[in-house]
């Protein structure tokens, strides 16, 4: 393979002439061979628009010459454009604070830069890595405002796929408003409930949850630029944070803010932790809604089966016929990844120290993977689980009819102690709570009806009784 020769603190080393990338990246694939893994494409869109931005800025200011400034301009257009995608080579796990995936962004802003401007790949005389990408920068402050900026950008993909998940639930709630079921608690039978106002407590988890994550995403628009390498702006322009911003903001189309102080936006990664945190707390209520639909899909003979999960796959490789909760299985997998994921989160921002967290790779990694996860299965759940769900209207409320607890709506009438007699004998002769009660002459079948009552039964108010607030 064709190489050239590039030259660092550490000596001198071959390099592939066609590569993008330089010596340092060079030296982080020998060093870093741990995963396979790559930054997120939004952290790698995230950076390099750091890299425009700073360009531009500087340029304005009049610290980089022009030509150069706009030639860093259109390479960071390029990648952003897609281009160059497969020169960004730095493992996910490498050395601590990311510099080497900020001077493997560097090396190949300004290799490409070179080329925009005549010269080969490797004449830094032209385009510095150091001195003209990543002129006012540190990796320090660079590489905490790309994580911020990615993990926002994909907030904003998120969160309209969690509007689509609360509206998909809250048509299903609609849509099974009127069909009675037995509820339960400690996995016992409990007093009736509609299937639709379930429903409805589902779709209400993840508008609260839609919430957090928009308030985590304000947070995370906080960013520390220009506070170089431990938040004292050094080798910055005193007009160098707010251009940053604003380039960023016209952008994105977010009000990206600068933080008020550069050493806190340094030293903590709070923000990013919430956004973690956030995460997590969508995962753990997606996990309980998915065990609940799997709980009432359950059988199709043996099981509760009050509910029919759309048949995605067949299910088993030795039992024929069988359909498994498919979607649901993933969408918990992917929630106990993204668990997984917030704790390595909360390790590693615990983990900083003085002036500089050097964690952050393994931070960003965790986190935008949490988001990508969490936004693709929620998508695919919603159109191929959540939309084709069918109710079986009337084992639900065969179910709710011969429930025990339905003595529960007794009490305003008979009184506890009797009720608990009917359900003993209920549950000695087999018989249910109805037909126990008319045996024993305890209500009028205009009672026993107006007990029946679905909307009785599952709203505020005394059963069998008159609705006193009319």
């Amino acid at each position: 393979m064709p190489t050239r020769v590039e030259k660092d603190i550490l000596g001198e080393k071959a390099v592939p002439a066609e590569a993008y990338y330089g010596l340092q990246s060079v030296r982080a694939m020998e060093n870093f061979p741990i995963s396979g893994l790559r930054m997120h494409p939004r952290m790698v869109e995230a950076i390099v628009l750091v890299k425009k931005a700073a360009a531009l800025v500087n340029t304005d200011l009049g610290l980089l010459k022009p030509r150069i400034g706009r030639a860093i301009t259109a390479a960071a257009d390029e990648v952003l454009a897609g281009r160059l995608r497969d020169q960004f080579v730095v493992d996910v796990y490498q050395m601590g604070a990311g510099t080497a995936f900020n001077m493997n962004v560097n090396e190949v802003l300004a290799n490409r830069a070179i080329e925009l401007l005549g010269g080969q790949k490797g004449d830094y005389m032209i385009v510095h890595p150091n001195d003209h990408v990543n002129m006012a920068q540190s990796t320090n402050d660079v590489f905490p405002t790309a994580m911020r900026t990615a993990a926002r950008l994909l907030f904003a993909e998120l969160l309209p796929v969690l509007g689509d998940l609360k509206t998909a639930l809250a048509e299903k709630a609609r849509e099974f408003d009127n069909i009675l079921k037995s509820g339960r608690t400690h996995l016992q039978d409990a007093v009736p409930i509609r299937l639709g106002q379930e429903f409805a407590a589902y779709a209400a988890t993840i508008g609260k949850c839609q919430e957090r994550i928009a308030a985590a995403a304000r947070s995370l628009e906080e960013l520390g630029i220009g506070g170089t390498a431990v938040g004292t702006g050094l080798n910055t322009h005193p007009q160098y944070r707010t251009g940053m911003v604003e380039y960023l903001r016209a952008w994105t189309g977010i009000e990206w803010r600068n933080a008020p102080d550069m050493r806190e936006a340094m030293q903590s990664n709070l923000p990013v932790a919430e956004a973690s945190s956030v995460l997590r707390l969508l995962a753990i209520e997606l996990t309980r809604i998915c065990n609940d639909l799997r709980l009432l899909a359950s059988g199709p003979t043996t099981g509760f089966a009050e509910i029919t999960l759309p048949a995605v796959q067949p299910g088993s490789s030795i039992m024929p016929g069988k359909i498994n909760p498919s979607m649901a299985e993933m969408l918990n997998m992917v929630c106990f990844q993204v668990i997984g994921n917030d704790l390595t989160v909360s390790m590693a921002v615990q983990a900083g120290q003085l002036e500089l967290n050097v964690m952050m790779p393994v931070i960003a990694h965790n986190l935008h993977q949490s988001v990508e996860l969490l936004k693709n299965a929620i998508r695919v759940f919603i159109d191929r689980c959540i939309g084709g769900i069918v109710a079986d209207a009337d084992r639900c409320r065969r179910y709710a009819e011969s429930s025990m607890a339905l003595a529960t709506a007794l009490n305003v009438l008979v009184g506890y102690a009797m009720a608990a007699e009917v359900v003993k004998r209920a549950v000695r002769e087999r018989k249910t709570i109805i037909e126990v009660v008319r045996e024993e002459k305890l209500l009028t079948e205009a009672q026993i009806a107006q007990i029946l009552d679905p909307v009785k039964l599952t709203e505020p108010g005394l059963p069998g009784k008159p609705d006193e607030s009319r």
